[in-house]
């Protein structure tokens, strides 16, 4: 797994993960439960991951649309 995004703000993953989805790349959020343990105060920001594979192309869709 690659991470190719960090962030605190869960619309944005939400936004993220949809954009690699339209693009057929599977992603994954890590993170999620330390971040919501944390009471999201912002400590712990949530990554995102996909395949070693798709790494490349998932950061062109992120680009493409203005998010990387």
């Amino acid at each position: 797994m690659r991470v190719i995004a960090l962030s605190n703000d869960p619309v944005r993953l939400s936004f993220l993960v949809a954009l690699l989805n339209d693009a057929g790349i599977q992603s994954v959020v890590l993170d999620g439960y330390i971040s919501a343990a944390e009471g999201g105060i912002g400590v712990f920001p949530r990554r995102l991951a996909v395949a070693e594979e798709d790494e490349i192309q998932a950061r062109r869709v992120l680009r493409q649309a203005g998010e990387a």
